[in-house]
């Protein structure tokens, strides 16, 4: 096979590592179509000796084609880049930006070179093969148009109790159809018709013109006659029984009526006003109708709510999961009637269908509606148990309401990664992006989804909304896993996302989630990045309903550190004080306290000497997670640099009373019965006791443990200097050590693979020139429940070997 790299010259910034992207190409005169069908299907090419091929792609930016037949692998590629380049792969971001894109293009077949203009034989098969492979492209894309929003009604089709409770569309397509001639007819009687017509003709006229075929239904919304029929209708609404009302209802929503028309706003108000006389079954299929319509109708549906919440008791398994069905379509969560709804889902959990129980969920989701942990873990033990008889569509629904719980449900994580990665192909983009922020919200890592995922997004890509492209590249960077079409995944997530610039100005939060997914896995797009900072883009972020000045800090501040190169707008510095101050308000009352640290802090300064050898704060904020620094000489030996804290801690230990002597005589002697000076001794003795204990443990660590001799020693014989001799400019003065006390929100669920963000924390406390020392929560959390000597014996162990082994790297 033979191998093209394709150089793009983009003003945006290129990733650390080489990028490289899948594109359509077409040749001198061959045609797009057929190119792109030879790579969908490679085995058509015969072996046999493989020939250079000159390929122009229609790019407004412009391309240079360079060709390298050795370059059919990752390390390869970013060779050849790093030479065209002129810095080396793992380095920082070049200044040209240059975006790389990668094609593997066999011309060994015939059908690869190009076809000759002048053949008489070509051109007629050549506009065939266009037509019809246009024409297949069509049918592809409205399919998946058509399949890009499911249909939230499906679980109806499972009971007929369904029928009394929602519109159904049975009886439309049952209906006879009526002819456009009878159909005017009927319009000519009802101008000559007068207000004193019965309710029972008016209903009839309203049955008998939506049943006229779809594709009239816009000239007979327009139509003044029919104007004038629910004119009349509405004039005259109280006339009719409540069965005829919904008869008209129905009528109007087979014509597609707007939300808006008159005569739905009358019968709204008439509907209201009789609501309290209705059955469940009634309140319950006007409801729907609504819905049908896109008509919100708040007061109906307090109405409707209010009655569910006197007669609950008396509800059966379909009015129960169609009430829930509309609370999740009218976006509203009523908390008296949601806890009663909770004790009817237990009730009726093993009697639902399958879809049904999707249907709850989506409900239960879209409300916005908190359930227990038991019934979401009823739910997910049912679900995973028949996942595989599960309609795609019903189980996104569940990973929805799964994702809102927070619910680490194990056994259905582990049949999902079974169960969804065959189906990925067939769901459509929403349902696809919905599973992968299920994985990341959840911080399961399962490289099988993932993998699938990756390998079909990029067909679908066109489809996705400016939400759905951010939710993916969060998703894939909260995970931090690179799939293997790694370039071809980014690249055209990164396009969608330059096609939907337009969205990003109503929902600024969507381009901050997709940058830094971005961020995570060292991909930097200064085009925009540059948006992202622009002023008029922050004044939008600061409109919005969300909370997106830390997603800005994190942007900002990685793209300094990580970008040096990079030209383009950046945060105020106003801006950035203001949101660090915030970020480190909340830590000094939600972090620095946490037990872990405060326990962490302490032994440290035990152990090192005092508090001004170790300080307990963010060495980088926009990380939102703190540091316990330690700074060692080349010796091995600590280096008091906290000032700050020292002097705090005197000032802390200054205070106290004046020592009078009737003060020393009562704390010689004590109060009468007063056993506290023996109390005051014993507990100094054993202070003492302690901290000679822990003197024991750290000098026996250094006589007995081998890697411990190479902990502290004298410059003679271990320090670092003498181990890693280097040239007087070039030998740092100092090792710094970031010691990370991590917890489980750092790392994907149950495992040791670290999440994004941390991930990124840590590559840039690098680059700063810390070293990183983990303290993981799997070592250090039992630690906390044993000796004082253990906890010391670790932390000696962390803190000097990682600044020898980092030394030594």
């Amino acid at each position: 096979m033979a191998t093209v790299l394709i150089r793009r010259r983009l003003p945006g910034l290129g990733r650390v590592a080489a990028v490289a992207t899948a594109t359509r190409c077409t040749g001198a005169s061959g045609s797009s179509q057929r190119k792109q069908k030879r790579e969908e299907t490679p085995e058509a090419s015969n072996a046999g000796a493989e020939q250079v091929a000159v390929i122009q792609l229609p790019n407004p930016w412009g391309c240079s084609v360079l060709y390298d037949p050795c370059a059919g692998s990752r390390a390869a590629s970013q060779r050849v880049e790093a030479g065209n380049r002129g810095w080396a792969p793992g380095s920082s971001v070049c200044s040209a930006g240059a975006v790389w894109i990668r094609r593997t293009v066999s011309t060994s077949s015939p059908q690869a070179l190009p076809t000759p203009k002048n053949d008489p034989k070509f051109k007629p098969l050549l506009e065939q093969d266009i037509l019809a492979q246009a024409k297949e492209e069509a049918e592809k894309e409205r399919a998946e148009m058509h399949d890009s929003k499911e249909d939230p009604r499906m679980f109806q089709k499972g009971r007929p109790e369904y029928r009394t409770l929602s519109y159904n569309y049975n009886k439309f397509e049952l209906t006879e159809a009526l002819s456009a001639e009878e159909g005017d007819a009927i319009l000519r009687s009802i101008s000559a018709c007068k207000d004193h017509e019965s309710p029972e003709a008016v209903v009839g006229y309203f049955r008998q013109l939506s049943c006229l075929p779809a594709e009239q239904h816009a000239a007979l919304r327009s139509d003044l006659r029919f104007s004038s029929l629910c004119r009349g209708a509405a004039r005259n609404l109280a006339a009719f029984s409540t069965p005829q009302l919904i008869e008209i209802l129905k009528a109007l929503v087979r014509v597609a009526a707007p939300a808006a028309h008159p005569v739905l706003r009358a019968c709204e108000s008439e509907f209201c006003r009789r609501a309290w006389d209705m059955d469940v079954e009634q309140l319950l299929l006007v409801a729907d109708c609504w819905r049908c319509l896109e008509r919100s109708a708040p007061s109906y549906l307090s109405i409707l709510f209010s009655f569910a919440n006197m007669h609950w008791k008396d509800l059966t398994l379909p009015q129960v999961v169609q009430l829930i069905y509309i609370i999740g379509e009218g976006r509203r969560s009523p908390p008296d009637l949601m806890q009663k709804l909770e004790s009817l889902i237990l009730k009726y959990l093993d009697s639902f269908t399958l879809e049904e129980v999707g249907a709850i969920c989506l409900g239960l989701f879209k409300s916005v509606s908190g359930i227990s942990d038991h019934l979401m873990k009823k739910i997910a033990d049912r679900v995973a148990l028949q996942m595989e008889d599960m309609s795609s569509y019903a189980l996104v629904n569940v990973l929805k309401m799964l994702r809102y719980s927070r619910m680490d449900h194990l056994l259905l994580l582990k049949q999902l990664g079974k169960v969804i990665p065959p189906r990925i192909s067939t769901i459509n983009i929403q349902g696809i992006m919905h599973v992968a922020l299920t994985c990341s919200s959840l911080h399961y890592y399962n490289e099988d989804i993932l993998s699938a995922i990756a390998v079909a997004l990029p067909s679908k890509v066109t489809y996705c909304r400016s939400k759905d492209a951010a939710k993916f590249l969060w998703s894939f960077g909260c995970l931090d896993y690179e799939p293997p079409n790694e370039e071809q995944f980014y690249s055209s997530l990164i396009e969608q996302m330059h096609r939907k610039l337009h969205e990003f100005e109503k929902f600024p939060e969507h381009l901050l989630t997709g940058l830094l997914g971005l961020a995570f896995v060292r991909r930097f797009p200064a085009e925009l990045i540059d948006l992202a900072l622009s002023a008029d883009f922050v004044r939008k972020t600061r409109e919005s309903k969300y909370e997106l000045g830390k997603d800005l800090l994190t942007l900002g501040k990685s793209v300094e550190i990580e970008c040096p190169g990079y030209k383009g707008s950046r945060l105020s510095p106003q801006l950035s004080e203001e949101i660090t101050e915030m970020v480190l308000n909340f830590a000094k009352e939600e972090i620095y306290v946490r037990p872990e640290i405060v326990e962490a802090v302490s032994l440290l300064e035990s152990m090192l000497g005092g508090p001004e050898y170790v300080k307990s704060h963010m060495l980088l904020p926009h990380t939102r997670s703190s540091d316990l620094e330690v700074r060692l000489a080349l010796d091995g030996h600590p280096i008091p640099f906290n000032i700050e804290g020292a002097a705090a801690h005197k000032q802390l230990g200054d205070i106290g009373v004046n020592l009078t002597d009737d003060l020393l005589t009562q704390l010689i002697k004590g109060r009468p019965g007063s056993q506290a000076p023996v109390e005051t001794g014993g507990e100094a003795k054993a202070g003492g006791q302690e901290r000679a204990e822990a003197a024991r443990t750290q000098s026996s660590l250094r006589a007995s443990d081998p890697g411990a001799r190479l902990k502290v020693l004298p410059k003679s014989q271990g320090s670092l200097e003498s181990l890693f001799p280097l040239a007087p400019a070039q030998q740092p003065r100092e090792v710094k050590l970031a010691l990370q006390v991590s917890n489980r929100n750092h790392y994907c669920y149950c495992s040791k693979r670290l999440l994004g963000l941390h991930s990124l924390k840590r590559r840039q406390l690098r680059r700063l020139g810390y070293v990183p020392v983990e303290l993981p929560f799997w070592e250090w959390f039992p630690l906390l429940k044993r000796t004082r000597s253990e906890k010391l014996s670790y932390l000696h162990y962390k803190v000097f070997s990682s600044a020898l082994l980092e030394a030594a790297g």
